[in-house]
């Protein structure tokens, strides 16, 4: 019983975060627009549950680059409301509407002229009748089973707010070194932080075959170490080309066989590769950049001396970025 019931709870709010997404609208668009647009901040202000959604969302949105702020209504409209300017944007949270604290507060704000947004789960409320732009967050039903506590609908509406937060990552082309500016603390700072050759593998975790070896041979190196690929060097250990997994799979819809093909017309030449005094926020922008996993580190006259993984930087299943 205990797990079926909490099964229903999941399907419940699934469906609600589901259906939001037939209507993402030009309301949404616009939204994004105006925020990316705004010389201010984003206000966001709700009460009770509505409240701690809010302040999830403005966290979010602080540590992905749009500068935000969460207003208690009731604080406002004693003093707080000194907070807002003009140039802000106000989005205001209410499954209903109808929230008196809420419903009292933006006249006031429309005073200040700023952009006034509701995040609502009635489009003909008091509220969305105040607003500038309407996101509808609207819900069939509560998990809860007495369909009072809010459940469904602050899952709605929080993720709506990642949404948010994701469109203005793009619209902003928000990238890791950003990132990494407002997060310096944390285990992903410090790796962001550090220098290439404090994380690269060295030794015999550096998968490599001379330009002389066979396709054969470059198969076997790729599956001894695990990486998907390897590097390709000349006789002074000097990088030359890599061969990659995703090379294999492409050669293979071309040539029925592939050990066949010599190494040097097989393998990419001049591949992309990093200095190992960069730091490392540097070599995690290149990755993103070209959508690798793996750079070849090598000195100034191009001799291997390690390889970095993504994993290595952004440790195995903590972080990712988009593409991977």
């Amino acid at each position: 019983m205990i797990i079926r019931q909490a099964v229903e709870v999941l399907k419940i709010e699934a469906e609600g975060i589901l259906k939001l997404a037939d209507r993402v609208d030009k309301n949404f668009a616009e939204m994004v627009e105006r925020i990316y647009r705004s010389p201010g901040r984003l206000i966001i202000s709700g009460i009770g549950k509505s409240g701690i959604v809010g302040r999830k969302i403005v966290a979010t949105l602080n540590s992905t680059g749009t500068r935000s702020l969460f207003l208690h209504p009731s604080e406002a409209m004693h003093g707080d409301l000194g907070m807002v300017g003009p140039d802000d944007i106000f989005v205001a949270l209410s499954n209903s509407g109808e929230t008196e604290e809420i419903t009292t507060l933006v006249p006031s704000i429309r005073k200040i002229g700023c952009t006034i947004i509701a995040f609502t789960g009635n489009i003909h409320s008091t509220l969305a009748k105040q607003s500038n732009i309407v996101i509808d967050v609207g819900v069939e039903r509560e998990a809860c089973p007495l369909g009072l506590a809010p459940t469904a609908s602050t899952t709605a509406l929080l993720a709506m707010g990642d949404a948010l937060a994701v469109a203005l990552i793009n619209k902003k082309h928000f990238k890791t070194s950003d990132f990494k500016k407002i997060h310096p603390g944390g285990v992903l700072g410090h790796r962001l932080s550090s220098k290439v050759r404090e994380i690269m593998l060295t030794g015999e975790y550096i998968p490599y075959i001379p330009e002389t070896a066979t396709m054969e041979q470059a198969v076997e190196e790729i599956n001894r170490v695990g990486f998907g690929v390897t590097f390709v060097v000349n006789i002074d250990d000097m990088l030359v080309g890599i061969i990659t997994d995703g090379d294999l799979r492409r050669l293979l819809g071309k040539h029925k066989y592939i050990f066949e093909i010599a190494v040097k017309d097989a393998m990419t030449k001049n591949p992309h590769q990093m200095d190992p005094d960069s730091p490392v926020y540097d070599a995690l922008n290149m990755m993103e950049h070209y959508q690798i996993t793996v750079l070849p580190i090598t000195d100034d006259r191009g001799k291997v001396l390690g390889i970095l993984h993504l994993h290595d930087i952004l440790g195995k299943g903590e972080f990712k970025f988009n593409g991977i």
